[in-house]
């Protein structure tokens, strides 16, 4: 089984592209539906296991497949489901394999990938999209385990480290881009559209400055309302906004829509009825809330959540020496998951090996019973049961060794001899050397008839 991340970030695209690949919440459960579906057509053995993770810095598939090709045809699935054409999205994806993938959940949930270095946001973030992931039935053994070793990395690192210690976060950058507008935020009248957390961050950080009037818009009336008292503020619905807006110096917007919900007719007529008083607007929505024209209008600041990554970043430094120890933390945790994914692929096989044993223990035991039942010697029926089985078991590693080729043989003895060795080595020291001697001269006869009988070593006619 094979993990692989593929997908887009601040790093590697703009925001024009990113809220073009964005998942809505909603749009999950049915998005991995399709995408398993759509392996349903290929050679993979099994469907993938899939997780979306869709935030405003980015969009990633997570997989567990068995399918080689899984990084062409995530990208090209990708492509299809938000209609981009293929050459178009692939220069900006990034299809991260097998440990990178491991290392690369492990920073972003530690928030070392973020654009607000040592950011907790993330974490709940991707667990909102292992739980939606797990309701689809999209998630199995082996992306389960990852995801919860990422949660316990994510809480190492916090824990220990000072990564998120004096974060600079969006909120607060936000507040900084205001100040280089309006010299006193405490006589501006600031307006909020959303109320979801990002909002509230945004509030409570501007709320800090006492503004003269702080409100809030929402679809849903009673959260607009909950959010706005909280900060002091009040609310008002979302659909008096185009009406109003000439009121409001500043204007914060981050909602789930899925299309902008401020255009620039609107905002044209509020500059007008200001009398081209300048308006700082921060869009912090992937899809983006305004659209961007807005920023082209003389009087109005509009601000994205890219534009901020500046100012973000300009706080990052003193946090470098965390981040070496949060990176020391990963590349440990990585190894041990490496080791755990090493260890499940040898379950098939470990498994098709006690069946064969469970199915030769079974023929010989039946073939004890029958000798048994006609009157044989007990300790006969144990002597032949005993051989036949020891044959059958060491017939396949003996035939493999006689078969080997020469350049092959070596590792075959060296793998095969640590097969017996504890046992050996325990027995060993009880026996004196003649014991030993004795012993082996007997078992090389058998071992050397088994190697050349097959058919003898694997009947199971009675004698």
């Amino acid at each position: 089984m094979q993990l692989l991340t593929i997908g887009i970030n601040h790093h590697t695209a703009p925001v024009a592209l990113r809220e073009r690949v964005a998942f809505p919440l909603e749009q999950i459960k049915p998005a991995l539906a399709l995408f398993k579906e759509a392996w349903s057509g290929r050679r993979a053995l099994s469907a993938p296991e899939a997780a979306i993770l869709s935030t405003c810095n980015r969009t990633e598939l997570y997989c567990a497949t068995d399918d080689r090709a899984a990084r062409d045809a995530a990208v090209h699935w990708l492509s299809q489901y938000h209609g981009i054409r293929e050459e178009e999205l692939a220069p900006h994806v990034y299809a991260l394999p097998q440990s990178e993938a491991v290392r690369h959940a492990f920073r972003v949930a530690s928030g070392l990938d973020s654009m607000v270095l040592g950011e907790t946001q993330i974490v709940g973030q991707m667990k909102t999209a292992v739980r939606t992931a797990t309701e689809a039935g999209a998630l199995g053994t082996y992306l389960n385990q990852l995801f919860q070793r990422t949660f316990a990395v994510a809480k190492e690192v916090r824990s220990t480290t000072e990564i998120g210690a004096q974060s600079v976060s969006m909120a607060a950058a936000a507040v900084r881009l205001a100040q280089r507008i309006f010299e006193n935020i405490s006589t501006q009248r600031v307006l909020f559209i959303g109320a979801g957390e990002m909002i509230e961050l945004c509030a409570a950080h501007f709320a800090a400055h006492a503004p003269r009037e702080l409100v809030v818009a929402n679809r849903t009336a009673e959260r607009g309302r909950e959010v706005a008292e909280r900060f002091g503020g009040h609310a008002m619905p979302l659909s008096d906004l185009p009406a109003r807006m000439h009121e409001f110096d500043i204007i914060v917007s981050c909602t789930a829509s899925t299309l902008p919900i401020i255009g620039l007719g609107a905002v044209e007529r509020a500059v007008k009825a200001r009398r081209h008083r300048p308006i700082f607007m921060v869009d912090l929505a992937v899809p983006r809330d305004i659209e961007p024209e807005v920023g082209q209008l003389e009087d109005v600041f509009l601000y994205t959540v890219d534009d901020l990554g500046t100012i973000v970043r300009e706080g990052n430094a003193s946090r470098q020496a965390a981040v070496a120890q949060a990176e020391t933390i990963i590349e440990t945790r990585v190894a041990n998951f490496m080791q755990w994914l090493d260890a499940r692929s040898i379950v098939p096989v470990i498994r098709h090996m006690h069946t064969q044993a469970d199915t030769l223990r079974r023929a010989e035991l039946e073939r004890a019973r029958k000798m048994l039942a006609r009157g044989d010697d007990p300790a006969v029926v144990l002597e032949a049961l005993s051989q036949s089985l020891t044959n059958k078991l060491i017939h396949g590693p003996t035939h493999a060794l006689n078969s080997a080729s020469s350049e092959n043989r070596d590792s075959l003895i060296e793998v095969m001899s640590g097969f017996y060795r504890h046992g050996q080595s325990s027995r060993e020291s009880r026996e004196s050397p003649e014991t030993r001697d004795a012993r082996d001269e007997q078992a090389a006869p058998a071992a050397s008839s088994a190697a050349d009988s097959p058919s003898e070593s694997s009947g199971s006619s009675d004698r």
